[in-house]
């Protein structure tokens, strides 16, 4: 992936209203923004399924902060698919 700018906001499953929002804003990530985490980011973090315990959260607010590191991103869906091909 090249990411949210880098893709204009459409992603491989369509346009995505939350690199819209931070792109129609000028800002080169959601860190920047001062409403960050905003409902739709902590609706996205927090989801069971593509939720990522935290680690985009963690990595904006590193970023806000000039530190530009970055945690590996994982989610339930990842780790299902995982193990669904260890099972092959």
């Amino acid at each position: 992936c090249k990411g949210c700018k880098a893709n204009k906001g459409i992603m491989f499953w369509g346009e995505c209203d939350k690199a819209k929002c931070c792109l129609e804003k000028g800002f080169e990530h959601c860190g920047e923004c001062e409403e960050m985490p905003c409902q739709k980011l902590k609706e996205l973090f927090g989801d069971p399924e593509h939720g990522d315990r935290g680690a985009r959260l963690h990595n904006l607010k590193n970023w806000k902060a000039g530190n530009y590191v970055y945690e590996k991103l994982g989610n339930s869906a990842q780790e299902k698919a995982k193990n669904m091909n260890a099972e092959v």
